[in-house]
C-alpha cells in the first residue's frame, strides 16, 4: 500500500507544475477573453461596460471582418495543400531517388524554417519591390521591357503571401516526412517493383498509407499554426493593405482592440477565432482518421 501511495504523489508532483503552468498561463487567460468579450472598454482603461452579446451581433455584420476570416479561411487551404504536396513529393524523392548531393538539399529546403518571419518578410518585399524588385526585373530580362507589377497590390497580394509562407514552411516538414519515410521497409517497394508498380504508384499505395498517422498529426498542427503565421506574415509584409485585401481575422482582431480602442469588440474576435480553430481540429481529426496500417 505504501508503495503504490508513494507512486500517486510522486505522479502528482511531477504533473502538478505543467497542470498549474497551463492554467495559469492558457486557461485563465482564454476564460478571460470570452469574459471580455460581453464588455465595451478600451485596451488601456480600467473602464467597462457591460454590453452581453452585443459584440457578437456587431461582429456577424462586420463586412471587414468577414473578410478578413475569407483571407484567413483562403490561406489555411491553399497553403496547406500546397505545402503538403510539395513537402510530401521533395521527400519521397530525397528518400528513394539515389541523387549527388541529398545532404545539402536537406539542408537548402531547411534553412528558411530556421529564419525569422520578420527576415523573411523582408527579403519577400524585396522580391516583390515594384521599381527594384528581383522578381519584375527578372520578367523585364524575359520580355525586354520595363515591367512593374505591384505584387502587392490588391489584386495579387494574397497570392505573394501564399508564395512566402509555403517558401517558409515546406522544408520543416520535408525533413518530418523523410524521416518517417526512412522506417518504411525497403522489401515493400521491392516487392511492388516485382508486381509491375511503378514508382508513383508505390508512393501513393505503399509510402503515403504507412505515414499516413504522421502526415495526420502534422496537417493538424499546421492549420492551426497557419492561423497564427498568417497574422506574422501580414504584420511584416503587408499590415493588413492594401485596402483591407490582406487582412487576416488576427491582425484585424489586433487593430480593433489596440489601435482602434474597442477592446471588447477584439476579444470577440478572438473568441470566436478560438471557437474556429478548435472546431476545424476536431473536423480535420475527424476526416483524417482511418486504421493505421502495420508493417
Amino acid at each position: 500500500m505504501e508503495k503504490g501511495k508513494d507512486r500517486k504523489w510522486f505522479i502528482f508532483f511531477c504533473v502538478a507544475p505543467a497542470v498549474i503552468l497551463f492554467t495559469i498561463f492558457m486557461v485563465i487567460p482564454t476564460l478571460n477573453v470570452f469574459r471580455m468579450a460581453l464588455f465595451r472598454r478600451s485596451a488601456y482603461s480600467p473602464n467597462e461596460e457591460f454590453v452581453g452579446l452585443e459584440n457578437f451581433v456587431k461582429l456577424f455584420s462586420d463586412a471587414n471582418f468577414i473578410r478578413s476570416m475569407q483571407n484567413t479561411i483562403l490561406l489555411i487551404v491553399v497553403v496547406t495543400i500546397v505545402t503538403f504536396a510539395f513537402a510530401l513529393v521533395f521527400a519521397g524523392i530525397l528518400s528513394r531517388e539515389k541523387l549527388r548531393g541529398q545532404n545539402f538539399f536537406r539542408v537548402i529546403f531547411y534553412i528558411p524554417n530556421i529564419l525569422s518571419v520578420v527576415v523573411i518578410s523582408a527579403i519577400f518585399s524585396a522580391i516583390y519591390d515594384t521599381n527594384n524588385g528581383m522578381l519584375n526585373s527578372f520578367l523585364s530580362l524575359f520580355t525586354g521591357e520595363k515591367v512593374a507589377i505591384m505584387w502587392k497590390g490588391e489584386n495579387l497580394v494574397m497570392t505573394s503571401l501564399i508564395i512566402a509562407m509555403v517558401w517558409q514552411a515546406i522544408g520543416y516538414y520535408m525533413v518530418m516526412y523523410m524521416a518517417s519515410m526512412s522506417s518504411v521497409p525497403e522489401s515493400l517497394y521491392e516487392s511492388a517493383s516485382l508486381d509491375g508498380a511503378g514508382r508513383i504508384t508505390q508512393f501513393f499505395q505503399i509510402t503515403i498509407p504507412l505515414i499516413w498517422t504522421n502526415i495526420r498529426t502534422t496537417l493538424t498542427f499546421f492549420i492551426i499554426s497557419t492561423i497564427n503565421m498568417a497574422f506574422l506574415f501580414v504584420k511584416a509584409m503587408t499590415s493588413g493593405g492594401p485596402n483591407g485585401a490582406s487582412e487576416v481575422a488576427l491582425s484585424y482582431m489586433y487593430k480593433q482592440a489596440y489601435t482602434n480602442s474597442s477592446y471588447g469588440y477584439g476579444m470577440a474576435i478572438g473568441a470566436v477565432i478560438f471557437l474556429f480553430s478548435f472546431a476545424l481540429s476536431a473536423v480535420v481529426n475527424k476526416v483524417t482518421e482511418r486504421d493505421p496500417l502495420e508493417f
